[in-house]
C-alpha cells in the first residue's frame, strides 16, 4: 500500500520541483499517486546526478523514494521512462520560461538579454537536473529522443524569432539567425556542466553576464 504521508521537501528537492513545475510540482489537493510519482522523480534526479544514468539502478531510486522497486514500476515502466519524464518536463519548463520572458520584453534587445540570461541562470540554479536533461540524452530510446528534440527545436525557435525581430528592427546584425541562436543557447546550457554552489559566481551574476554578452554579440554597431 502506498503511503499517504507527504514526504518533507528538502532544499534540493524543492529545486528539482521548481525546475519541473508546474507539471512536476505538488499541486494542492493532489492525489496520493501523483505525490508518489513526484517523489520518485525527485529521487531519480538525485540518483542520476550522483551516479549517472547507467550506474543507477531502480533499487537505488526506490530506496531514495522510500519505496520498494515494485512501487517504482507502478508509476514508471522503466528507468529510461523516468529519465524521459525528467528530460521532457525540464525542457517544457525551460521553454515556457523563455516564451514568457520574450513575451514580456519591451523590445528584441531586452528579450534576448532576458531569455539568454534567464536560461543561463536556470542551468546554474538547477545544475544537477540540467546535467541530466542535457547530457544523459543518449540513454533515451529513439521515440523519446525525438520528443525531446522537438522541444529543443521549440526552444531554438524562441531565440531565433527574437533574433529575427532584432534584425528587422535594426537592433541586431546577424547573418545566420539559426546558427547564432544555437550558439547562444549552447553557452547557457554549458553552465550546468561547470557550475557548482559556493563558488564566486552566483546564478544572479551569471544571468547578468550571459544576458549582456548575448546582446553585445549580436548588437548592430554604428558606423
Amino acid at each position: 500500500m502506498l503511503s499517504t504521508v507527504t514526504t518533507p521537501t528538502s532544499p534540493a528537492d524543492a529545486a528539482v520541483l521548481d525546475a519541473l513545475a508546474p507539471e512536476g510540482g505538488r499541486p494542492d489537493g493532489g492525489s496520493d499517486a501523483a505525490e508518489t510519482a513526484v517523489r520518485i522523480m525527485v529521487a531519480a534526479a538525485d540518483a542520476f546526478a550522483e551516479r549517472g544514468f547507467s550506474a543507477t539502478t531502480t533499487r537505488d531510486i526506490a530506496s531514495r523514494a522510500g519505496l520498494s522497486p515494485a512501487g517504482v514500476y507502478v508509476h514508471f515502466a522503466s528507468k529510461e521512462v523516468l529519465l524521459f519524464e525528467l528530460s521532457r518536463r525540464g525542457h517544457l519548463r525551460a521553454r515556457d520560461l523563455l516564451v514568457a520572458a520574450a513575451r514580456d520584453a519591451a523590445d528584441p534587445t531586452e528579450a534576448l538579454r532576458a531569455i539568454i540570461g534567464g536560461f543561463s541562470r536556470w542551468h546554474a540554479e538547477h545544475h544537477q537536473l540540467g546535467r541530466i536533461v542535457q547530457f544523459e540524452f543518449r540513454h533515451l530510446g529513439p521515440e523519446h529522443q525525438e520528443q525531446v528534440l522537438d522541444l529543443r527545436r521549440e526552444i531554438d525557435g524562441v531565440v531565433a524569432d527574437v533574433l529575427a525581430a532584432g534584425v528587422a528592427s535594426g537592433e541586431f546584425d546577424v547573418e545566420d539567425v539559426r546558427g547564432t541562436a544555437l550558439a547562444l543557447l549552447s553557452t547557457a546550457i554549458d553552465v550546468a556542466r561547470w557550475y557548482s554552489p559556493g563558488q564566486r559566481r552566483t546564478p544572479e551574476s551569471i544571468e547578468r553576464l550571459y544576458g549582456e554578452l548575448a546582446v553585445r554579440l549580436v548588437r548592430r554597431h554604428a558606423g
